[in-house]
């Protein structure tokens, strides 16, 4: 998801510099890609529930993310699988972008505001509550903090959401915790057997079934005989010859060599020569 994430990065803003130089509108990718709380658009653009995810507004909002990730990540693959891994990320990035329609619904504040959502925050933050929840004592060893207990680490994230929805973003601030509610939901009933996000892994398999190449049956060659009437008769796995020293050699293991006549030596004695 690293990858993706910086190689979506680069493309686009290659294609922004592209637009910028011919004199092209530079927002139309953006428009089409990014999450906003206009329901009508959302109607004729339901991808954008996914796609805002990977889009970013500079390198330091890239950078960030993708530390958070790279750090939640380690742990979470290590107990949990990777096709769960990408339920908890889009899942947490379908929740944020829910919450962030919510927020410009219900509080006035929003009022007559419409504004496109970017990044990776609210799938993120899934990853990282999400394993909080899961394995919350886990000790992680900080640079100037010593070591810190992982469900800390993510209750101060959430917190800090909180705080800064009055400093500016709060739809951003809403969508991240849209996102680690979800992680907190799904690390809370998989712990008791049911995976909420089963629905999702089968659409995505469904999916990647879709573009996979079908395997092609081999081809089979079929011989046709010259004669149709002659009839093959069955062998025996073993020729007389092959039997005799079978024999021979049981009775060897049974009696010793000495056990043998005349005749039974000499037939070994032949047979060995002719191999």
């Amino acid at each position: 998801m690293i990858v993706v994430n910086v190689f979506v990065f680069l493309v686009y803003f290659l294609i922004k510099t592209f637009a910028f130089l011919y004199k092209l509108p530079e927002n139309q990718l953006l428009e089409w890609l990014a999450f906003t709380n206009n329901w009508k658009e959302l109607l004729y653009k339901p991808w954008t529930v996914i796609t805002y995810t990977f889009l970013h507004d500079g390198f330091i909002h890239l950078l960030f993310n993708m530390v958070l990730l790279y750090f939640s990540g380690q742990f979470f693959i290590t107990y949990f699988t990777g096709k769960q891994f990408l339920n908890f990320y889009f899942l947490g990035a379908i929740a944020g972008a829910i919450m962030y329609m919510v927020s410009f619904t219900v509080f006035p504040v929003f009022s007559g505001i419409e504004r496109p959502m970017v990044g990776a925050s609210a799938a993120v933050m899934a990853i990282l509550v999400g394993i909080a929840t899961h394995i919350p004592y886990m000790g992680v060893r900080l640079f100037l903090f010593g070591t810190v207990k992982l469900w800390h680490i993510a209750l101060f994230f959430v917190v800090l959401d909180l705080v800064l929805i009055p400093a500016g973003n709060a739809g951003g601030r809403f969508a991240h915790l849209g996102g680690a509610l979800l992680g907190f939901v799904y690390a809370k009933q998989l712990a008791k057997g049911n995976d909420i996000g089963k629905w999702w892994e089968n659409i995505m398999d469904w999916v990647t079934g879709l573009f996979s190449l079908k395997k092609q049956k081999p081809l089979k060659t079929v011989y046709k005989r010259k004669n149709p009437e002659t009839k093959i008769k069955p062998t025996d796995n073993k020729s007389e010859k092959q039997q005799k020293i079978d024999k021979i050699l049981d009775k060897i293991s049974k009696s010793g060599y000495n056990s043998l006549t005349k005749e039974e030596k000499e037939f070994l004695f032949k047979a060995g020569r002719e191999e």
